[in-house]
């Protein structure tokens, strides 16, 4: 179970990347996190969700993982 918080930015971040690039852009959990680790926890949960949860690839498209949030 993602916090509503992360849910939000995630929706957010594949709303802006499918409107720039098109709904075949691909992402990975890296892509709703600045490059600095400021928030180790959160970038924690993101990737047991990704990986660990749903075993995700690296890169998927950002239209799915939007999709998924109503899910999670």
């Amino acid at each position: 179970m993602l916090r509503p918080a992360l849910k939000a930015k995630i929706i957010k971040v594949c709303d802006e990347k499918i409107e720039k690039k098109g709904t075949n852009v691909g992402l990975s959990f890296y892509a709703f996190f600045a490059n600095k680790n400021d928030d180790p926890e959160l970038l924690m949960e993101a990737a047991h969700w990704w990986i660990m949860q749903h075993q995700l690839d690296h890169f998927e498209k950002a239209t799915k993982i939007k999709a998924m949030m109503s899910d999670a």
